[in-house]
């Protein structure tokens, strides 16, 4: 806890090759009153070098990067910081790109006309748990969740109320908000949650959803 009992600051860094973006960004975080901004980085090598000792909650991808890829910078990011919430920021809207982002260890995806207003809120959902997305992504993951159906075992089948908390997540919902949707306790969406990653051999909310949906 900080002085007079406020709750530590969320500490943030950017990869970003657009130096006006990267810029932007940065007056964004640090105009938001609750986050350090501990660094920029044009590209995705320097990154890699420099958020271990850094050690940042949260942080803000570009996909299309110099060199590597936002997306395999992501990979390697995770498996070296495996609790290191990561955040696309980018002009790429297709399936294809949300969904490789995702696999590699994104929990929200932003496209670059989001109003400022929201990243910051953004950057808070994703360290506090939830899975934020423009409307335009979620559109499409949750058009994914409806057209694809696994065959799993017997054993493994998701029940409708699971698959109703599964959507949900899906458009970026965090536990609560889930719970006031379905008219449930969060401690009853925690327990849905529990059978849908013990079914899916999984052990997070994005995990369960690129595992079911692809």
């Amino acid at each position: 806890m900080t002085a007079g009992g406020a709750a530590p600051s969320i500490k943030v860094a950017i990869v970003e090759d657009d130096a006006e973006i990267r810029e932007m960004l940065s007056r964004v975080i640090r105009r938001a009153g609750q986050f350090d901004l501990v660094g920029g980085f044009p590209d995705a090598e320097a990154a890699l070098a420099a958020l271990p000792k850094l050690a940042p909650n949260v942080v803000i991808m570009d996909l299309q990067l110099p060199g590597m890829s936002g997306i395999d910078c992501i990979r390697v990011l995770k498996q070296k910081m495996p609790g290191i919430q990561v955040l696309v920021f980018t002009v790429f809207s297709d399936s294809d790109q949300v969904f490789r982002a995702l696999e590699a260890g994104a929990s929200g995806y932003l496209l670059k006309r989001t109003a400022r207003r929201e990243v910051v809120e953004a950057i808070e959902q994703v360290w506090g748990g939830g899975a934020p997305m423009s409307g335009e992504i979620a559109r499409k993951v949750v058009e994914s969740f409806r057209r694809v159906r696994p065959s799993l075992g017997p054993s493994r089948q998701l029940t409708p109320r699971e698959e109703e908390v599964l959507s949900l997540l899906a458009k970026g919902y965090v536990t609560k908000e889930v719970a006031d949707a379905l008219s449930l306790s969060s401690d009853t969406v925690r327990f849905h949650l529990k059978h849908v990653y013990e079914k899916l051999h999984v052990h997070s909310r994005t995990e369960a959803l690129i595992k079911y949906l692809r």
